[in-house]
């Protein structure tokens, strides 16, 4: 199964506070670790909000919002793409993750879906669309 693991914002992340020199080695090793257990299919840290913008849609339109967002909390300051039997093993390597903010924190882990969870609605049409996708992905 395959799971996006969110690292939640904190007030010092969204404040733009880079993390020490012992906070991102000790990343490092933690993401190597996963690497090298075939767990690790993706990642990176996001700048702030304030950098960001959202767009909003209502029918055919579209607003443009910059940046910052408010509730920090409901913010991600960084993911993870992780390839895991279940979850149950995604939430044994995030006990194993090192803190990765100065204070609190939580870090969020959500499936992501599966050809297969859209049932009917994935006819043979639109597999063979998303099938041709991720291998166009997969060859960059």
């Amino acid at each position: 199964m395959r799971v996006m693991v969110m690292v939640k914002a904190t007030k010092d992340s969204e404040a733009g506070i880079m993390p020490s020199t012992e906070l991102l080695e000790a990343m490092g090793k933690y993401n190597e670790e996963l690497v090298n257990a075939g767990v690790m299919l993706a990642g990176d840290g996001l700048h702030p909000s304030a950098k960001g913008k959202r767009v909003a849609f209502d029918g055919p339109g579209r607003t443009v919002i910059d940046g910052p967002f408010a509730e920090t909390r409901e913010l991600v300051a960084g993911f993870w793409i992780w390839e895991v039997k279940d979850m149950a093993e995604a939430v044994e390597w995030v006990k194993r993750c090192p803190n990765p903010m100065l204070g609190p924190s939580e870090i969020e882990i959500r499936p992501l879906f599966e050809a297969a969870d859209f049932g009917e609605a994935l006819t043979p049409d639109v597999a063979e669309l998303h099938d041709r996708t991720r291998e166009r992905l997969a060859d960059r």
